[in-house]
């Protein structure tokens, strides 16, 4: 057995005792096991030389800037010695295999391997289409084509033009007939203008068909090369289609009970039924397909991030992150058949034993305080929710009663309506935009400015959902105004006034780098996990419905 991937532990771990249960991947806090692979192979890339990338941590470094994933697999091996597994997601320094991480599950980039061969022919189409998109003879069909429909639809509207001009001369002297000539000469002058409408609607005739003529002559010529194109662009599509299903069909997967999957048999159960670009290629993956292949035993599993963040996501360097869902959840789901696994914590109730506290209220609405981990509707499997509470407390309320939402793990001010005019009312003040919040933060940092703006177009991560990504081509405007309270343990306290109202929206200005940079402390999904999101809703104000009053509510955090 290749035993050069199984790397024993430099730290002495016989005081650790290992986890009962193996890792739910898609949340969970690392095993002090995993902890300490994880700190061993992060000095190995401090310190390593044996291949150049950049991670984006060196400023001198030169080359293009990819922060990566990295996973640790705490194994035990048929001597029942602790050691660790280590992986990479995607391509490191350009390539898929590397000494010391385990090998891709399928090496798409080994030479002379079938993705090579047909990426070749896929080139060699694409340096084809590109010589005939740039031949001259082409560009001057093409350039002829739309020269001549320009002029066709410049002519043709002169044309229009002079023959509603003409027409409209002809109903004049029609009018001017008719009140100053007899019989005879007014059915002369009828006579005369019928004449002069059909030559001109007979001009019209022949010119449309003189301009059809021309033009189905010069796009016949173009025509020899848009097909010479369109059937270059057919050939690489089918070839790309055949490699890449060719491609999910070498990635097959193997399970503990010794059973392997094809990627594509395992996405077409999904909802998108082809497998996203990269699945397959995550750290997890890789690690369990090695283990379950030379007969380790897998203990506990931890990815973390090392390098800067993409653009668009939010990743801190050396932190530690669940496994991706679009990508990896069907993947794992049929890995991860057959072991003992850690109950999945997002199928427990969060909200048992807490209690809504009701601080204002009258015969039309009230104001709740929100506990944190306290879902505001009810979720796919958790039912308990504000909305479950309070419809179980007000029986005989009508109509929709939850005005506006918060985080699962944000607490704070909600309003709840207790008949629909209210809700309508109450609704229109959110999208005028008439209803202020505040919300109040802990920040894991230091900020360097006393206040700001911060303008993040936010969308959904469709591969890792609830989380949410900047995107300024699909996402919606999200704006927040934000403040210094104080500064102390390096940790800054702040008010959020948000502008805009988008899922996740405070949380993601605070962490992205082009926002504050600063994640909010307790934030499991920007930041790091603590005892609570230290996020709060404390301040809402807004005009009652009914009696018209200003109304201003507030209550402080338990933090």
């Amino acid at each position: 057995m290749n035993q050069s991937c199984f790397i024993p532990f430099n730290t002495s771990v016989d005081h650790i005792s290992p986890p009962k249960q193996f890792t739910f991947p898609f949340y969970y806090e690392p095993h002090p096991l995993t902890i300490i692979a994880a700190k061993e192979l992060q000095h190995y890339l401090k310190t390593q030389t044996d291949w150049e990338h950049n991670f984006g941590l060196d400023p001198k470094k030169r080359g293009l800037v990819i922060g990566k994933m990295f996973g640790v697999l705490v194994v035990e091996n048929q001597h029942k010695e602790l050691g660790y597994l280590t992986a990479f997601s995607g391509k490191l320094a350009g390539k898929n295999a590397h000494t010391r991480f385990v090998p891709p599950v399928f090496d798409m980039l080994e030479d002379n391997s079938f993705f090579i061969q047909g990426e070749k022919i896929v080139n060699q189409l694409n340096a084809s289409l590109e010589q005939k998109l740039q031949d001259q003879a082409y560009l001057d069909c093409l350039k002829l084509v739309e020269k001549e429909k320009e002029i066709y639809a410049n002519r043709l509207k002169v044309n229009k033009d002079l023959m509603r001009a003409a027409k409209k001369k002809r109903r004049e002297r029609r009018k001017t007939g008719e009140a100053t000539l007899n019989e005879t000469n007014l059915n002369e002058l009828k006579e005369a203008l019928k004449y002069e409408s059909l030559k001109y609607q007979y001009y019209l005739r022949h010119f449309n068909a003189y301009w059809e003529a021309r033009l189905t002559k010069s796009q016949a010529k173009l025509d020899v090369y848009t097909n010479e194109i369109n059937s270059l662009k057919a050939a690489r599509k089918a070839k790309s289609s055949s490699l890449q299903k060719q491609l999910f069909q070498q990635y097959r997967f193997l399970n503990i009970k010794g059973e392997y999957q094809s990627l594509e048999s395992i996405f077409e159960h999904t909802f998108f039924k082809t497998p996203p670009a990269g699945a397959g290629e995550c750290a997890a993956p890789k690690l369990l397909h090695y283990t379950f292949k030379h007969s380790l035993k897998p203990i506990a599993i931890a990815e973390f991030w090392w390098g800067a963040s993409p653009k668009s996501k939010i990743r801190k360097h050396g932190n530690f992150y669940p496994a991706c869902r679009g990508k990896c959840e069907p993947i794992l789901g049929h890995m991860l058949e057959g072991m003992d696994v850690e109950e999945n914590p997002m199928l427990t109730n969060p909200a048992l034993g807490k209690v809504l506290e009701t601080i204002y209220e009258d015969e039309h609405l009230l104001v709740i305080n929100k506990p944190s981990e306290f879902l505001s509707v009810p979720g796919k499997t958790i039912h308990d929710s504000v909305a479950y509470r309070i419809q179980q407390k007000y029986p005989n309320a009508s109509g929709p009663l939850i005005v506006h939402r918060l985080d699962m793990s944000t607490s704070g001010l909600m309003l709840i309506a207790k008949n629909p005019d209210v809700y309508r009312l109450l609704q229109r003040q959110f999208i005028n935009r008439s209803i202020k919040k505040r919300y109040i933060a802990v920040l894991d940092g230091l900020l360097t400015e006393k206040k700001g703006y911060v303008n993040l177009p936010i969308r959904v991560d469709l591969e890792d959902r609830p989380r949410q990504m900047v995107c300024y081509d699909f996402g919606k405007s999200a704006r927040t105004k934000w403040e210094i309270i104080e500064q102390k343990d390096n940790k800054t306290r702040v008010h959020f006034y948000p502008i805009t109202g988008r899922t996740h929206q405070l949380r993601v200005h605070a962490a992205h780098a082009d926002g504050l940079n600063t994640p909010i402390v307790g934030d499991d999904l920007y930041g790091k996990k603590d005892r609570r999101l230290m996020l709060h809703a404390e301040m809402i104000e807004f005009e009652h419905p009914i009696s018209k009053e200003r109304m201003t509510v507030q209550v402080d955090p338990d933090f």
